[in-house]
């Protein structure tokens, strides 16, 4: 069995695939349409939409199969992202990246796979694909059919994307945080792992506004959100969720690590002001909320909570 290669692009389409804020969701119709369609279409016994995560490949619609996710070192899909074209297998058996893969020598036991590559932009973070037990041919009337369903699929997914981003800054808006940081939380409760939500509200933000204007403003915003995410690439889930508020989402992070963070967001902005010599300076006040398992059902309760904090921080700077 081979292994599939690692993209050279790895860590920009990772994150894509994060920005995407798909990995995790709940079925969908849009998407199950499309697998029902393709069933159909090509008489096919399995049919997926797979997303080919860091370690696994987790399936967003899925008919055939009574998995939801897979280990990506034995994925076909991690195969088939590593090109633009379809990737065709007529026969596992006889194919030796595949004939001793566990999924061909057990259940479910594939010896036909077809799939498409699913772009998120440029970044192929996926692929639609057809299975059968038995092997067949698929010639180039249906590979291309295949790749018009992929682009129906994608097309899907920039709909998810728009409706979860913020389309100022370019980062997550509230519901694509929630979806996100949900994520997190029940990874966190699985693993008995800490996580620390830190809420960052702009000093003076109305006055810059009022005083340099609305389109000033808006480089406000867009600088804040560009410095939070160079001082935190790694973050769970971050976000714009109201005018001039922000959040960062950070699972299994030490307090002195928060607290240095936090110190380069303010040496990022400094520096970045003595460059630019704006006639203003970019501040900011943050709180930090450590997940309750217990107090935090969810994470509105965690972003009830910062609202809180933010509110009783600012009422004592006043």
């Amino acid at each position: 069995m081979k292994i599939p290669e690692i993209p050279e692009n790895e860590q920009s389409r990772l994150a894509a695939l994060r920005e995407a804020n798909i990995l995790d969701t709940p079925p969908e119709n849009r998407f199950d349409r499309l697998t029902r369609m393709a069933r159909k279409i090509f008489n096919i016994p399995i049919v997926l939409i797979s997303i080919v995560d860091e370690n696994r490949q987790w399936f967003k619609s899925n008919i055939g199969l009574d998995v939801r996710e897979t280990a990506r070192e034995i994925s076909f899909c991690g195969h088939a992202i590593l090109s633009d074209d379809v990737l065709v297998i007529p026969n596992a058996l006889e194919d030796d990246r595949f004939s001793d893969n566990p999924l061909v020598v057990g259940e479910p036991d594939i010896r036909f796979y077809a799939g498409c590559p699913i772009r998120v932009g440029v970044h192929k973070i996926g692929t639609f694909c057809l299975i059968d037990r038995v092997p067949r041919e698929f010639g180039p009337g249906q590979q291309q059919l295949l790749t018009e369903m992929a682009e129906m699929a994608e097309f899907e997914l920039g709909l998810i994307q728009i409706a979860t981003s913020d389309l100022l800054t370019g980062l997550a808006n509230r519901r694509g945080f929630e979806t996100a940081a949900e994520k997190t939380l029940r990874d966190c409760r699985r693993t008995n792992t800490p996580a620390l939500l830190i809420g960052f509200e702009i000093n003076q933000f109305k006055q810059i506004n009022d005083k340099f204007g609305f389109e000033e403003g808006d480089k406000v915003l867009t600088k804040f959100a560009q410095c939070l995410k160079a001082i935190f690439p790694d973050s769970d889930a971050l976000a714009r969720i109201g005018g001039d508020e922000f959040v960062v989402m950070l699972a299994d992070s030490t307090p002195e690590a928060v607290t240095a963070h936090i110190a380069s967001v303010s040496a990022w902005l400094k520096q970045d002001q003595q460059v630019s010599q704006r006639a203003y300076g970019i501040e900011f006040t943050d709180v930090q909320i450590p997940f309750d398992p217990v107090a935090h059902a969810s994470i509105e309760s965690m972003l009830d909570d910062i609202d809180d904090a933010m509110w009783n921080r600012k009422k004592a700077k006043r």
